[in-house]
């Protein structure tokens, strides 16, 4: 694949619409979390280093082509200027006056693009309304991508375009991991439901050497294979699907990793009393709350090997404690490898990324993506519209 970037773009005396994701999270009007903000610096202050004029377009939460107050940019300028380091200017209409008056390192910011009907249906007459504010188009919104939107794919064919910063990060560490990785390749993949993972569990299991499956999916490839599970989290009737993956995987040499001991409890809760049983042993009256120590050793022994690591999803159910442990200890050990230089790590997804910050861990891995959707569309081997638009020949 390839791309443009702010390297190949001349900005000097130009207008940048720069499509970002800064959909954050706000309570009572202040914003709790500004990692996506943070994560936009490097391209609007190289956009401006290199003499262009940066206008933001972004989305905030799912108004659904209607003008909702609580969903207005507005509240959220104030923190971007905050993180930027920069006036912001926050425009809401008459978008051509305010652009033709932009002065100095100013910042424009325009409002919610999905107050506009025209944004989430990529409609043509929107996407040339938003082009003729800018004359180059960028794109550092990976979070986005998996949409056909005005402002995602409908405008990159509209102005020359390129990948922002945050957005060229993105695709280099996913090409890395499973494009032309290194091997072998181990991919983890958690979650409470396989039926929210099917086509990621078939894609994979034709491009990794070794599959973890861990949290309550694990639960019904256990009882797929004739285990009770107790009363845990368990779609029984996917049990034919369940097969059907791990037939595939033995068919393309993938190893599927399942739970090889179980962490057990009669109730979901902090510090709840629990065992360790082997995966056929599981209580009538208890549910499967974590993988157990045997399992977490193999894991490690695995990644011992390996070269490249894909993970999506926590092994038990890391909210409580002690059910955190697995997630914990094999995100430490694939964390250590990657500091030493001998891993090649990528995270992403909104469980994940708080299972590996909760284990500390989070900053050792070689890449953690900040996108939901499109960090697990990309995993199923899915093209991404907004990353498309963006393609040279």
């Amino acid at each position: 694949m390839a791309w443009k970037t702010i390297d190949d773009m001349d900005f000097a005396g130009k207008r940048a619409l720069v499509r970002v994701d800064i959909n954050v999270p706000v309570e009572n009007g202040v914003v709790t979390d500004t990692t996506r903000i943070e994560r936009i610096v490097p391209t609007v202050t190289d956009i401006q280093a290199k003499g262009g004029k940066v206008i933001l377009m972004a989305h905030f939460g799912r108004p659904k082509g209607q003008v909702v107050p609580k969903m207005s940019l507005e509240i959220i300028a104030p923190t971007v200027a905050d993180v930027l380091g920069l006036p912001i200017t926050w425009v809401n209409s008459d978008y051509g006056q305010a652009v033709a008056e932009m002065e100095g390192d100013e910042v424009m910011l325009l409002e919610n693009l999905r107050f506009n009907p025209g944004e989430e249906k990529n409609d043509a007459g929107f996407a040339n309304r938003l082009a003729g504010l800018g004359d180059i188009y960028v794109n550092d919104a990976f979070s986005a991508a998996h949409r056909a939107h005005a402002s995602t794919e409908a405008i990159a064919r509209l102005l020359p375009a390129c990948a922002g910063r945050l957005m060229a990060e993105e695709l280099h560490a996913l090409e890395k991991a499973l494009g032309t990785p290194d091997r072998p390749v181990v991919a983890v993949v958690g979650g409470a439901k396989v039926s929210t993972k099917l086509d990621l569990l078939g894609n994979l299991v034709g491009k990794v050497d070794h599959l973890v499956i861990g949290g309550g999916m694990a639960n019904t490839f256990l009882a797929a294979q004739g285990m009770d599970v107790g009363k845990s989290l368990c779609e029984h009737d996917l049990a034919d699907t369940a097969r059907d993956i791990l037939g595939k995987a033995k068919a393309a040499g993938c190893e599927i990793i399942l739970p090889r001991d179980i962490v057990v409890a009669r109730e979901f809760a902090a510090g709840a009393a629990n065992e360790t049983v082997a995966p056929d042993a599981c209580p009538a009256d208890a549910m499967i709350l974590d993988a157990g120590p045997a399992t977490v050793a193999y894991i490690a022994e695995v990644l011992e090997s390996a070269k490249t690591l894909v993970w999506n999803g926590p092994l038990g159910a890391f909210e409580i404690a002690p059910f955190d442990t697995a997630t914990n200890a094999a995100a430490a050990k694939a964390a250590a490898l990657s500091k030493a230089g001998r891993l090649t790590s990528v995270a992403g997804g909104g469980d994940t990324v708080a299972a590996l910050n909760q284990a500390g861990v989070a900053a050792d891995f070689t890449y953690i993506s900040t996108a939901g959707g499109a960090f697990l569309e990309w995993m199923e081997g899915k093209e991404l519209p907004g990353v498309a638009a963006l393609q040279t020949d």
